[in-house]
């Protein structure tokens, strides 16, 4: 094993997608129990993610689902990838987080994007529009400033209980959003690993440009993707299947559908849809424990990471356990599984 996997922190996040004829209410419960068995492997964090009116996706609350899995478990980080900041009101969310911080001390992590709802009528419905991303500075100086009253955007206003507490803050970005994360001197989660060069780019910008904080001493950089493992390479690809073929229908169709068993895998799929469905396959790390450690190892080597945070989606949920069981053993996590 090398030894980068040893010293790299692995993390999990989970986006609760939802399975073609299962409620929606049973994705959250699974993400639940995936992070009840993350920590039993050892994974470092736990995050979980926002999306509204999605068919496919069950996380819209990111902050009430990690409350629930942070009362799941007792010792593994719990955060966002991330609160949507632009959809809401800063002072909403210092509120969120103090109260999560205060009842687990010592976990939370506030993981923050500058993302917008994904067609008009979502953005509509969230009182925001288009251009809320280039606020995105201003909201975030006003976030943090609620937990240090220091912000003046509304003065003699406080958030409690977040005041006076030490909550790590994560912005979700590439481009702008790297570069503000960087200015205020927050951890970055950057993906994704179909594009490496961006990928190096980003992160060597973000270093180049960070400044010191309270919160954060030195550039702290987390890469994200999709990493699936299991006995062949061939099944392991087939746990990519699902989500890839969700992703090409809503390329095609506008609306991002629950995930369907691989057995699917290129049914009735137009040439344009099957474009993006290959594209969709290309680029995720996948393949064997010894194939995914020595692609792992590679990544680290080009990006310097501090973390992985790994995003794996498939209808199989036995093979997505046994894909993190592999994976924590690739990466010598201390885990009894």
């Amino acid at each position: 094993m090398s030894s980068t996997l040893r010293t790299t922190q692995f993390s999990v996040l989970d986006r609760s997608r939802t399975i073609e004829g299962q409620p929606q209410g049973a994705a959250l419960r699974d993400t639940v129990a995936l992070a009840r068995r993350a920590e039993e492997l050892g994974y470092h964090r736990f995050w979980v993610s926002e999306h509204h009116s999605v068919p496919g996706v069950a996380g819209s609350a990111p902050t009430v689902l990690a409350a629930a899995v942070a009362a799941a478990t007792s010792a593994i980080r719990v955060g966002t990838g991330g609160v949507m900041l632009p959809n809401h009101r800063p002072l909403v969310v210092a509120e969120q987080f103090g109260v999560l911080e205060s009842l687990f001390p010592g976990r939370i992590d506030m993981g923050l994007g500058r993302s917008v709802g994904f067609t008009g009528g979502i953005r509509r419905a969230l009182g925001t529009g288009k251009d809320a991303t280039d606020d995105f500075g201003s909201q975030l100086a006003e976030l943090l400033g609620y937990f240090t009253g220091t912000q003046t955007a509304h003065p003699q206003v406080h958030a409690r209980p977040a005041e006076g507490l030490r909550v790590p803050a994560f912005v979700l970005a590439t481009g702008a959003g790297a570069q503000v994360a960087a200015e205020a001197g927050l951890a970055l989660v950057v993906g994704d690993l179909r594009r490496r060069t961006k990928l190096v780019e980003a992160i060597g910008a973000y270093r180049a440009a960070f400044r010191p904080s309270a919160l954060w001493e030195r550039p702290y950089v987390v890469v994200s993707g999709t990493v699936a493992v299991a006995g062949t390479r061939a099944a392991a690809r087939r746990l990519l299947v699902p989500e890839a073929r969700a992703l090409a229908y809503s390329r095609t169709h506008g609306e991002f559908p629950p995930l369907r068993p691989a057995d699917d895998d290129g049914a009735a799929m137009s040439d344009r849809e099957r474009e993006f469905y290959d594209e969709a396959l290309h680029g995720h790390l996948h393949g064997t424990e010894d194939e995914v450690a020595g692609e792992l190892a590679d990544l680290i080597a080009r990006t310097g990471a501090d973390e992985v945070l790994v995003t794996t989606s498939t209808h199989d949920r036995a093979g997505l356990l046994e894909s993190y069981e592999r994976l924590a053993r690739v990466t010598g996590r201390a885990g009894r599984g």
